[in-house]
């Protein structure tokens, strides 16, 4: 399958089986992704495997955040979570924002890798991930922030991803305004 093709049949998968890829099985995909678009090879990015008991520390963070006791079933909806982290990097080159966009980027990358090995896929942010007990569970440092998690899982039966509904690139894609 061409890259047009992967990219064109990936969709996110909210709901998940319990089979996940190993961290072996992670460790290539992870490498490619990290060759996503990164002014000076900073790399300002790092994930975090989650799986198991993890999990549950995270569903306690963020009741914790939402000033609730026990823990959220949230990040139970997959076997695998990997947190998506901006690490940034001391530069006079490259603003923060671009640092992020880095990251998301490898994100984003390792979303389509996932999804073409055959992996359901989602990515989920929400009010957590700037709270200090989720930052605090995820050991994050005063130079780092959340972006989301990915859900990672295998896929249920009968729901193979496929062809969506067409972007009408027309309206996204305009020329530059004339400045007269």
């Amino acid at each position: 399958m061409s890259a047009f093709d992967a990219v064109r049949a990936r969709r996110s998968f909210s709901k998940v089986t319990d089979a996940a890829p190993s961290h072996d099985e992670l460790l290539p995909l992870v490498a490619a992704a990290g060759r996503a678009a990164d002014h000076s090879s900073l790399r300002p990015w790092r994930l975090i495997e989650l799986r198991g008991a993890d999990r549950e520390r995270l569903g306690r963070a963020m009741n914790k955040a939402d000033g609730e006791k026990g823990a959220s079933a949230k990040p139970l909806r997959a076997p695998l979570l990997i947190a998506v982290v901006v690490s940034y990097r001391p530069s006079e080159k490259v603003p923060r924002w671009e640092q992020a966009a880095a990251a998301a980027g490898v994100a984003h990358t390792l979303s389509l890798l996932l999804d073409d090995a055959g992996w359901g896929v989602i990515w989920r942010t929400g009010r957590w991930t700037r709270t200090e007990p989720v930052a605090k569970a995820h050991g994050l440092r005063a130079n780092e922030n959340l972006l989301g998690w990915l859900y990672v899982g295998g896929r249920p039966e009968g729901k193979a991803a496929g062809p969506r509904k067409d972007l009408d690139a027309e309206r996204y894609l305009t020329p530059m305004p004339d400045p007269r």
